[in-house]
């Protein structure tokens, strides 16, 4: 059997197991995690939901089952486990004051973690503070003012869109600014197993909950620092019993870490040489052994996720890793588009040491890749948008052959949201407040296009029948009565 035919059998079978709910998943999720939307990149860390049906058109008049206004802002994507909706914003209080340049540390240190009810939350400073190390750069781009806010988990009823629960993670002073006009504190998603709720602010804790809100314990992984003053945004990964976080910036030691997330505590911790990273770590199983993926500008990680030893390492991304990597039958996809454009199709059975210009590479790209949204592999088909524009590109996931290239989306000119899908068709919100519907497959067919009177960053939920829109102003609940 040739290589491509023996992966063509791998992905095909890897996605009737999926359907059937047939992969193993060793302990990683409960036994009916597929059906519920419980991470930003849905149940397959794909985009794909195997089990919903959503609605092909809405409208402010049409299919909009509730609609709520949120506090604050934020372009967290909602989570949907049992009867809640979980979403994560930052509400501004009192008054903007000047931003100054605080001291960061360079030096390495274990979480700050606190049990139930007792936290060990240290003083934040909003404008200063030695703590050694060089200066964090804000830069043009940034907020040159900040206020104080609040970082609040919400949890919702899933029936009525009625607040079940509110808490307060933190208020604090921001130490640096975020990318104007539409940045904000609360960028990363929260993430759930049906057990705890994991919220996850950056500079500004991780912090779990029961699914009544009650606080199990929460970690100070210290104050990060993004050139620019681009902000914070990354969102942890879950796996089984592991927490695992990517820490990448321009003020101190970057690193990732692997935390016990019945606990908080740390179990491991792997420096490295990176910036700025985005991107949500993507955590798979291959031989018997769960490896953590990790992209970043100067290299490609993966690490085994009981140890923190590295697995493999490639070239790194461009500037800026936003894209979150996506895998399925025994290939991992690692993509990016700042200041230029890459995309390496990744074959793990290959995929030891310095893999940099080896046959563990499969096919990769250079041009027309996302720079935000990132790829949605469903199926046959690899989905990715150009930049953060509304052209769309979908491949071969095997060999990297386009079914079509650069297709202008009809309404949809500028994209941060990742796109979605479900029963057979694929959903992309655009920033101006519309989603495209169109057929999932090698043709391109456009099924409808949906405007609401919101704009949307964050990537939509899809469980059961159901569609769920974190918009700028709203979360909407969208569904056939």
């Amino acid at each position: 059997m040739d290589v491509l035919h023996r992966d063509r059998v791998v992905i095909a079978v890897a996605a009737l197991c999926l359907v059937l709910g047939c992969v193993p998943s060793a302990g990683a999720q409960p036994a009916d995690a597929d059906r519920h939307w419980g991470q930003w990149r849905g149940p397959e860390a794909s985009g794909v939901a195997r089990h919903a049906d959503p609605p092909l058109t809405w409208s402010e008049t049409e299919h909009v089952a509730w609609k709520v206004e949120i506090p604050g802002r934020g372009s967290a994507s909602p989570i949907v486990w049992g009867d809640k909706v979980f979403l994560l914003t930052a509400v501004p209080v009192g008054d903007s004051i000047p931003l100054a340049a605080p001291e960061v540390s360079r030096g390495r240190r274990s979480a700050d973690v606190s049990p139930r009810g007792t936290p060990a939350r240290r003083e934040r400073r909003g404008g200063g503070g030695a703590r050694g190390g060089r200066r964090g750069r804000g830069g043009p781009r940034g907020a040159q003012e900040v206020r104080a806010h609040r970082f609040t988990v919400l949890a919702f009823d899933r029936e009525t869109g009625e607040v079940a629960w509110e808490r307060e993670a933190r208020e604090a002073l921001p130490h640096e600014g975020y990318q104007q006009p539409n940045g904000s504190y609360a960028s990363g998603s929260a993430v759930t197993d049906g057990e705890r709720l994991y919220a996850f602010f950056g500079s500004w804790g991780l912090y779990a909950y029961d699914l009544d809100g009650e606080l199990l314990w929460e970690a100070d992984l210290g104050d990060r620092f993004m050139r620019n003053a681009f902000g914070e945004g990354t969102t942890p990964a879950l796996h089984g019993d592991t927490l695992v976080v990517t820490w990448d910036h321009i003020g101190g030691q970057s690193f990732v870490a692997a935390l016990d997330a019945r606990t908080g505590e740390e179990r491991w911790r792997s420096n490295r040489d990176e910036i700025d990273t985005w991107a949500t770590p993507l955590v798979v199983e291959h031989d018997g052994r769960a490896q953590v993926i990790t992209p970043a500008m100067n290299q490609v990680y993966s690490y085994d996720l009981e140890t923190g030893e590295t697995v493999w390492r490639s070239r790194g991304t461009t500037m800026n890793a936003i894209p979150s990597p996506v895998h399925a039958g025994g290939l991992v996809y690692v993509t990016s588009g700042y200041r230029g454009n890459n995309l390496q199709a990744i074959r793990l059975a290959d995929a030891r040491g310095d893999i940099a210009g080896t046959g563990a590479i499969v096919w990769q790209l250079d041009r027309d890749t996302p720079y935000v949204p990132s790829p949605l592999l469903y199926d046959d088909t690899l989905y990715l948008l150009k930049s953060n524009d509304g052209i769309l590109s979908a491949f071969d996931p095997l060999t990297g052959e386009p079914h079509y290239a650069l297709q202008r989306l009809q309404g949809v000119p500028n994209v941060f949201a990742s796109p979605v899908g479900a029963a057979g068709r694929v959903y992309i919100t655009g920033r101006d407040g519309a989603t495209l519907v169109i057929r999932q497959g090698p043709r391109y067919e456009v099924l409808a296009v949906n405007r609401l009177d919101d704009g949307f960053d964050a990537s939509p939920a899809l469980v059961d029948d159901e569609l769920y829109l974190r918009g700028y102003r709203y979360l909407y609940k969208i569904a056939e009565e």
